[in-house]
């Protein structure tokens, strides 16, 4: 599963403490992510009696590349071990309503808290950090709850009260570098080779299928930006904002995308006997480009 960068590892899903939620309780669709349809509280088919995936080695293959993408941030750990305290959802209907229910609000409430996670980390000491130690200790506080009062948890508007909190950890990160202002845009399958993206907001834009080969995205803010399909051969994430190993895992890349330290090349990426591109920090000088030859793929 995935790793987060600075999260501790409550926020990173471990299967074996969980009873397969994310198998059962959403829904999917029949689609390029899914290979069938599942409703809302039924187990996927694929799920064994001991909780875990009978096909996760060939999930790709068997058309199920959206489970493999899928990151619960620890919430499916959290509520069976914690707020269920070791139950299962089979041992009664009751029982299985209230964890589907209550992973519903765990499982954003833990997304949150690892954006605020990483907000804190980038953010030094001083007011914006006070803020953001506070909201993290809130939203923690929260997540502790018992089943009932989490699922009272109205997470919209949580959610839309921290938010602009992030996205001033997102700007004093992202100060001096005059990036270019592209969140939510609509960039499906777009050529984006050339762009200066270099601390770009890129908050919840639609890149799927774009074309970032080459492109420089560090300090780029990627907050919930769609990854999936996009081409991110040679391009630099070293620097990146709020990027996580989920989105990479959606995405094309080889050996010669360069990544923050805590997150790893996807096993399904090109090229991973590469070496990988030693990139300049932002303000140091690039190579020359090389004359007579087109854009390094």
């Amino acid at each position: 599963m995935s790793e987060t960068p600075r999260a501790g590892a409550d926020l990173r899903a471990d299967c074996a403490r969980c009873v397969g939620l994310c198998c059962v309780a959403p829904a999917f669709a029949v689609s390029a992510d899914f290979a069938l349809d599942k409703p809302a509280g039924q187990p996927c088919p694929n799920l064994r009696a001991d909780s875990r995936c009978g096909i996760h080695p060939q999930l790709r293959e068997r058309g199920f590349s959206g489970c493999t993408v899928f990151d619960c941030f620890g919430a499916g750990q959290h509520v069976t071990q914690v707020t269920f305290a070791g139950r299962d959802w089979r041992d009664d209907s009751a029982t299985a309503a209230a964890m589907f229910a209550t992973f519903a609000v765990v499982r954003p409430l833990h997304e949150l808290l690892w954006y605020l996670t990483e907000a804190l980390a980038l953010t030094p000491a001083g007011t914006l950090g006070d803020e953001l130690r506070a909201a993290v200790d809130e939203t923690r506080r929260r997540t502790a709850g018992d089943a009932d009062t989490l699922r009272a948890v109205d997470v919209d508007a949580y959610r839309g009260r921290m938010n602009p909190l992030l996205s001033r950890a997102s700007e004093l990160a992202r100060a001096g570098h005059d990036g270019a202002d592209r969140r939510g845009a609509a960039l499906l399958g777009a050529d984006l080779r050339g762009a200066r993206l270099v601390g770009a907001n890129l908050r919840g834009a639609c890149l799927i299928g774009a074309d970032l080969r080459g492109v420089d995205l560090r300090l780029a803010d990627l907050t919930g930006a769609d990854l999936r399909g996009a081409d991110l051969r040679g391009a630099d994430l070293s620097g990146a904002l709020f990027l996580h190993q989920s989105q990479l895992d959606a995405a094309r890349g080889d050996r010669r995308t360069a990544l923050p330290p805590a997150l790893r090349h996807p096993a399904h990426w090109s090229g991973l006997g590469l070496t990988p591109v030693r990139r300049p920090r932002p303000g140091e000088a690039r190579p020359a480009a090389r004359r007579g030859r087109g854009p390094r793929r």
